[in-house]
């Protein structure tokens, strides 16, 4: 088993442990190649993507140039064309992904569809890495998915990892990720107050093991990210979960108008995770 290096708070029980924060730059590509072949683990990368032709190109090249050709720690890059009708699928397919269709309800039922198509053998594929991604970031670079993976390879006891990172809008350093600020950070504090220091809720960067992802029920559309935090929270603790700072994120911000119902998505989840009554649907895969 190759070397842990463990995090302050590593010698106590996974349960009763803060969750765990990286920075992107304590891992090397070499050294996340050599722990994957030491712990025999293989990693697949999924991105949901709708109608993002502008981004998933550039992306889809980075993770197949960088992360399966010049070093092979990612095994399976998979992009799902979740109904889009600008140029996504072909794209993605041009630039060396394998692309499966979505259904067109949102992006857990996206996240879901890509499930099935896992090649995972069956020696390994409960120690597989999950990793996923979204398919709008601007200026993608490689420590997105090396950074997630990071915590997973190299330090024992962690199951779920989220990214974290500055989110510049309308030409200033920082403030974006509006609903996480007034929706997703606010409610988790009140209802999970051990996830409260999860700086990104709602991240589409997030990688976990798949004997975890096997126990996850994914919630549809804009709730998905938010419920599989609080799950695995549910399922292995706050020790067993980490978050990587990635630097910078830049992507499409959207409207206010656009952001009301992935608002109330995500307010919706956190109350009926809770085990309260909300008149939001909790659905699943």
């Amino acid at each position: 088993m190759a070397a842990i290096l463990a995090p302050t708070n590593a010698d106590r029980p996974a349960a009763a442990r803060a969750i765990a924060t990286f920075h992107h730059a304590e891992f090397s590509l070499e050294q996340l190649y050599s722990a994957k072949k030491a712990h025999h683990v293989t990693v697949h990368v999924i991105i949901p993507a709708r109608d993002e032709q502008a981004t998933i190109g550039e992306i889809v090249r980075v993770v197949r140039d960088e992360l399966m050709v010049a070093i092979p720690l990612v095994d399976e890059l998979i992009v799902v064309d979740d109904a889009s009708i600008d140029q996504t699928a072909a794209i993605a397919g041009r630039q060396g992904a394998s692309v499966v269709p979505g259904p067109g309800l949102g992006k857990g039922e996206a996240m879901t569809a890509a499930l099935p198509a896992l090649a995972l053998s069956a020696p390994s594929a409960s120690s597989a890495l999950i990793v996923f991604l979204d398919g709008d970031v601007l200026e993608f670079g490689a420590r997105f998915v090396s950074g997630l993976l990071g915590p997973l390879l190299c330090h024992e006891g962690i199951d779920f990892v989220k990214g974290c990172y500055r989110r510049p809008i309308g030409g200033r350093p920082a403030g974006g990720g509006r609903v996480t600020e007034l929706v997703a950070k606010p409610s988790l504090g009140l209802f999970f107050p051990e996830l409260a220091e999860v700086d990104q809720p709602l991240a589409g960067e997030t990688a976990m093991r798949a004997s975890l992802l096997s126990e996850l029920e994914l919630a549809g559309g804009y709730a998905v990210e938010v419920a599989m935090l609080i799950d695995a929270y549910e399922l292995r603790g706050p020790g067993a979960i980490a978050q990587v700072d990635l630097g910078e994120r830049r992507h499409r911000n959207r409207s206010l108008a656009e952001l009301v119902p992935q608002a109330a998505a995500v307010l919706g989840t956190v109350i009926d995770r809770a085990g309260l009554r909300s008149s939001h649907p909790r659905t699943g895969s």
